[in-house]
């Protein structure tokens, strides 16, 4: 999967095929046409409400593919910024360094398969040393 790069239609494409549900009944679910449906598998991205019926259809949380790929490729906010803006948000706040299992394991993946060295996951991917390593030897890459 290429977290980089998201082409939702092709993920959901994927996942009915996964799942083999029959066309007829995610029709009748979306409430739409078999042609709208095959064009939503072509399409790169869909409007979150129709997102989220997929989600459920298809029970596959597609809004996560889109925090990883926040947490992998987004930059690092300015700490000048962050500090100079003091308005409360509206919205909850989410710590960017929450690493969960599937990203944990997407990037040891690389390491393991020789497509990055450590030092170019921790540049790319702006992951602290200390937390590379841990996972390392928490996973047994790395000798204790």
């Amino acid at each position: 999967m290429d977290l980089k790069n998201l082409n939702i239609g092709s993920m959901i494409k994927d996942r009915v095929a996964e799942n083999d549900i029959e066309m007829s009944r995610i029709c009748k679910f979306l409430n739409t046409s078999e042609n709208e449906v095959l064009n939503m598998y072509q399409s790169s991205s869909l409007d979150t409400e129709l997102l989220l019926r997929w989600a459920k259809l298809l029970e596959y949380d597609f809004f996560r593919l889109y925090s990883q790929h926040l947490i992998l490729y987004s930059p690092q906010s300015s700490m000048d910024y962050v500090q100079k803006r003091k308005l409360p948000d509206s919205l909850p706040a989410f710590r960017k360094s929450l690493y969960n299992k599937e990203i944990i394991e997407f990037i040891l993946d690389k390491i393991r398969k020789g497509e990055m060295t450590k030092s170019k996951v921790m540049s790319e991917y702006k992951i602290p040393k200390s937390t590379l390593y841990k996972w390392l030897h928490k996973y047994s890459l790395i000798e204790k």
